[in-house]
């Protein structure tokens, strides 16, 4: 990361705050506009957002309050976190939802600018790093992260994506700043870039990494739960919204509890919902969305993920995003808490689903789990014309991934799938026979 490009970041971020002033909040005695922002395509945080505004929760809640008020939601859709943390220390928002790093960034800026905000709830999270992905070229000849040295590499700067950049490359023994050419992106546009061929990789968050890939257009370079660190996306509201209006935060968080449980018990509908909603493929969505997603949900704000946030602050101080940040004093769950009631410690101590193998057949309002990657592999190739989607489960992190963009590896009477080259060729090399086969290959073997 050049020094420059992370200054230039830092500044553009502070930008928009000038001269801002106001309340998000408006409205006379009897009739209040709350303003929500949120990230359409950033479909781990639908619970909060794409979700949680089709089913309309939020609205019923707000109107159950029954405290004489006619209440407006101004809902507000951006590519990132940054220009929703722009709006909301200029008091232009009320509530937001991103990802861990924005967070932090959120609550580096609120401080800064005297509109103190908070982390009050969870949408979705992966406690390996499964939601960030580094992908290239699909014809690329890159078959490590070792391989980008010297390289340019498209993420968006301050985001959870770069974050993951970062810390695979330290591991890999590349200097992330001095070590690959870094180009600060917005997702679309390092998606153009990539197919382009003027980026040679992609780090990106949910759901670019997914959608490209099942579009051909890019293949797994590295797994973000490689790195076995959480990861997650968060509610964040200003504190002086919350201290007026209490009622009005907890009714957003009994919604987003509400919609937390229709993606869990109608997962294939959710998943066309937000596909509608934001034009992006339902079977991108549910690959990160699904029964057996890489993404879990729920609003309950876990230790593991707080302890997360905690180590994420060095990543962001390297980078010159933010100095010191007090991540105790930004968690608040009181809302939370008194949203959810006695449910939330069952939220609290519940776990992911288990890794499973899922298939998608067409017309199908739900989808097929199989015990094992082969088992999926004989259904699909005795049912080729009618499968819509087929999901399995890395090897070793678990991320599931495409079924036909996995790299396979056939060891014995066993088929295993990975979501990278890298991971696959270590597997194979450490076991005797293993050998890495296609795609056709691993049908024909399990047929």
């Amino acid at each position: 990361m050049k020094r420059s490009a992370v200054a230039v970041t830092a500044v553009a971020l502070l930008l928009p705050l000038a001269g801002c002033g106001g309340d998000a909040e408006a409205g006379d005695a009897s009739t209040v506009t709350v303003t929500v922002g949120y990230q359409s395509k950033t479909i781990n945080t639908v619970t909060a957002g794409t979700l949680l505004r089709s089913l309309g929760y939020f609205e019923k809640q707000l109107n159950a309050l029954g405290d004489g008020v006619t209440y407006k939601v101004d809902w507000q859709d951006y590519a990132t976190g940054a220009p929703i943390t722009a709006q909301m220390t200029a008091g232009k928002i009320d509530i937001g939802s991103m990802g861990d790093f924005p967070l932090l960034i959120n609550a580096a800026r609120g401080k800064q600018l005297g509109r103190p905000t908070r982390l009050v709830s969870v949408t979705g999270y992966n406690l390996r790093g499964g939601l960030n992905t580094i992908v290239t070229a699909p014809d690329s000849k890159l078959a490590s992260l070792k391989d980008l040295r010297g390289r340019k590499v498209s993420t968006s700067i301050g985001s959870a994506a770069d974050g993951t950049l970062v810390r695979a490359l330290q591991r890999a023994g590349i200097d992330p700043d001095k070590g690959i050419e870094k180009l600060n992106q917005q997702p679309a546009v390092g998606a153009s870039a990539l197919s382009a061929g003027s980026t040679d990789a992609l780090s990106q968050f949910v759901a670019w990494p997914g959608l490209l890939a099942f579009q051909g257009k890019a293949k797994a370079l590295y797994d973000g739960a490689e790195l076995n660190l959480p990861t997650f996306h968060g509610v964040t509201a200003r504190e002086d919204f919350a201290k007026k209006r209490p009622a009005v935060l907890e009714a957003f968080l009994k919604a987003q509890s509400q919609a937390t449980d229709y993606l869990h018990d109608h997962p294939v509908t959710a998943a066309e919902k937000v596909a509608k909603a934001t034009a992006l493929p339902a079977e991108v969505v549910y690959l990160y969305n699904g029964a057996h997603g890489i993404a879990t949900f729920d609003p309950a704000i876990k230790p593991k993920l707080v302890s997360a946030l905690k180590k994420d602050v060095s990543i962001l101080k390297s980078a010159k995003l933010t100095g010191d940040v007090d991540v105790d004093s930004f968690v608040d769950d009181r809302y939370v808490r008194k949203a959810l009631g006695p449910d939330y410690a069952e939220r609290l101590a519940s776990a992911p689903a288990p890794a499973a193998s899922e298939v998608w057949a067409k017309g199908a309002s739900e989808t097929r789990a199989f015990k094992t990657p082969a088992e999926l592999l004989a259904y699909v190739a005795k049912h080729k014309d009618g499968i819509r989607a087929a999901y399995v489960p890395d090897a070793t992190t678990g991320t599931p991934w495409f079924a036909d963009r996995a790299v396979w590896v056939a060891d014995g009477e066993e088929l295993l799938p990975f979501v990278t080259p890298a991971t696959a060729k270590a597997y194979a090399a450490g076991h005797a026979g293993a050998r890495i086969v296609t795609y056709d290959t691993a049908l024909e073997r399990a047929s």
